[in-house]
Order: C-alpha cells, then sequence, then structure tokens
C-alpha cells in the first residue's frame, strides 16, 4: 500500500511558493554554489574562481539564493563569506541524484543486454 505523501492537497498559493523554489533551484551555476559552501562558508571571491564566473554573474546568483532564503552571508572586513542556511535543500538534492542514478542504472542495464 502507498503511503499519502505528508503534502498531498496543497493550495494553488503553496504551490506556487513549491514552484518558485524549484525555479531558484533549476540554473546549475546556483546548485554549484551550494556544492562548495556544503563543505562550509567562502567567500564571494573564492567563489567567483571556483565557478570560473564574473563577479556581477556571481553577485546576482547568490541574491537569488538569499532572497529565497537558502544562503545568508555575513561580512568580514572587506570581505562577504557566505553559508549555507537551509540545509534541507541537500535533502532535496540527494532524493534528485538518488532518483537519476537509479534511472540511470536502470538504462545501463538494458543497454548491457
Amino acid at each position: 500500500m502507498k503511503k499519502k505523501p505528508k503534502h498531498a492537497n496543497l493550495t494553488a498559493e503553496a504551490l506556487e511558493l513549491v514552484a518558485a523554489r524549484f525555479r531558484v533551484l533549476a540554473e546549475p551555476i546556483r546548485l554549484r554554489i551550494l556544492q562548495f559552501l556544503r563543505d562550509g562558508e567562502k567567500n564571494v571571491s573564492e567563489l567567483t574562481v571556483l565557478l570560473s564566473t564574473t563577479q556581477p554573474n556571481m553577485s546576482k546568483h547568490l541574491r537569488v539564493l538569499q532572497e529565497a532564503g537558502l544562503i545568508g552571508r555575513r561580512q568580514a572586513g572587506n570581505s562577504v563569506y557566505c553559508f549555507v542556511s537551509d540545509p534541507s535543500v541537500f535533502d532535496l538534492c540527494d532524493v534528485v541524484c538518488t532518483s537519476l542514478y537509479a534511472q540511470m542504472s536502470a538504462t545501463a542495464r538494458i543497454l548491457k543486454r
């Protein structure tokens, strides 16, 4: 017997909030930022170098992540450090990655035959 999802009957407004969260995570660079921040805070310059992007582009993506409540920022002297403020985002990423791995494994088994 299938277990009923915890949030099976969301309102239209609640579903819009869920969709907004997925839109934030729909950009690969934002996922990469979160991946780098998973091990601890980094300053904006470090992230810019790690992701081989420009300062304005990095600032834009960090702002989106911050407005979504996924990351926080703190100032130390002239540097701004970013950190993950909602670690539950990694639970979501783990679910998606596990599902993709299972799908790719099944496809590989079929192609092997």
